[in-house]
């Protein structure tokens, strides 16, 4: 939930854009803010940013991982792109916060930089 929402009860855009960013962490981590691991001050949002770049291995869904992919290594920064995206649409100030346009187009360029590495290592 977006701290403005929980602390004013204002839902707006910005709040939207803070719920998808929490929504792509799920994905990718196949775990809910309210997962038993998120006791105390540690939040989903907080485990994302301390593992992000450098540990996303470590949270990442296993189910996400194809047992086909040879070494995860290649398809690693494209997750740490989606992460690093879903960390900029929770930041705590909403006017600081992406737009849903910056989202698409930040989604499109990660797609066709996975693409183009796709392409490239099965040729």
């Amino acid at each position: 939930m977006a701290p403005e929402y929980g602390s004013n009860g204002v839902v707006s855009a910005n709040g939207d854009v803070f719920s998808y960013g929490i929504l792509l962490m799920e994905m990718f981590t196949g775990k809910k803010p309210t997962d038993e691991m998120f006791v105390q001050r540690l939040t989903l949002k907080d485990w994302v940013s301390k593992s992000t770049p450098h540990s996303i291995i470590n949270i990442i869904d296993t189910n996400l991982l194809h047992r086909e992919i040879q070494n995860t290594n290649n398809i690693l920064p494209h997750i740490s792109s989606i992460f690093e995206l879903a960390l900029n649409c929770c930041i705590d100030l909403p006017e600081a916060r992406c737009t849903m346009t910056d989202v698409l187009v930040s989604l499109k360029n990660i797609k066709a930089l996975f693409m183009v590495h796709a392409t490239n290592t099965t040729s």
